[in-house]
């Protein structure tokens, strides 16, 4: 069976987010919202709705690619699912990432890279020739039943080696035992998921109050799903529209629409 990592595709060359226009996005959430005065959903409102929409179309991704690679792969239903998946999943691949060590105990530091699934870890370590050698990762007990603190090195494992500690927003890793601090721009090397960026509709204000689109405004951030997922993000957001202007309506007939749409993925 594949690993859920492993099913993705690696792509050496970053790919290109053809994005979801948020602006269009924004104007079918009014559309539909306002259909019989249904009430008015503000800017700050829709960024709100439309960050935790995309987050939870892009965390899905995973749990249905789980389902879809545990299938039988001689059922092609499934594995086209997987395929599209991958593709989706894809986007959002960095690969072999160079990442500096912070200090001499080989301590790397990767919170700026926004990792929403950290992938390999490639290491240059004296000793170990010119070239990057994939670390396996291990836990803290087992590391230190071999660690020497003074030296940061092993006794008794060849390595390389890595640990994950810290928090989701300052997820750090430890090398064992320590790259070289000569060229600590190079020595490791890290492939992963990263999260999609923050949407943003921006705009300003008119002399009546009104609120209009401003696509070159600072912090301008379109959705950065598949292109196949508008529709998906239109409905989401009404349903997290309905619950906040207590419009149960509106939020059962978009709960209608998201279940059409899951029947057809299915």
């Amino acid at each position: 069976m594949r690993s859920l990592f492993g099913a993705i595709v690696n792509y050496k060359l970053k790919k290109e987010i053809m994005p979801v226009p948020i602006d269009r996005v924004y104007q079918k959430v009014l559309a539909l919202a306002n259909k019989e005065q249904r009430g008015y959903i503000t800017p700050q409102e829709f960024n709100l709705f439309a960050d935790h929409a995309q987050m939870e179309i892009f965390e899905q991704y995973f749990y249905d690619l789980e389902r879809a690679i545990g299938k039988t792969p001689a059922d092609t239903e499934f594995a086209d699912k997987a395929t599209n998946l991958d593709e989706k999943i894809s986007l959002f691949e960095v690969y072999n990432d160079a990442t500096p060590i912070t200090n001499i105990h080989g301590d790397v530091r990767l919170g700026h890279l926004n990792i929403y699934r950290l992938g390999a870890v490639r290491v240059k370590i004296r000793g170990f020739g010119p070239y990057h050698k994939p670390a396996e990762q291990q836990d803290t007990k087992e590391l230190d039943k071999y660690a020497t603190p003074l030296t940061n090195s092993l006794n008794g494992l060849a390595g390389p080696y890595f640990l994950k500690y810290g928090s989701l927003e300052e997820l750090r890793i430890k090398i064992y035992p320590n790259p070289s601090m000569t060229n600590n721009y190079d020595s490791v090397r890290v492939s992963y998921i990263r999260r999609p960026l923050v949407p943003n509709w921006t705009y300003f204000v008119t002399n009546d109050g009104a609120a209009l689109y401003n696509s070159t405004g600072s912090g301008h951030q379109d959705f950065q799903l598949h292109v196949s997922e508008e529709n998906n993000l239109v409905t989401k957001i009404l349903q997290l529209a309905g619950v906040s202007i207590k419009d149960y309506q509106l939020t059962a007939i978009a709960a209608q629409s998201d279940g059409k749409t899951s029947q057809q993925k299915n």
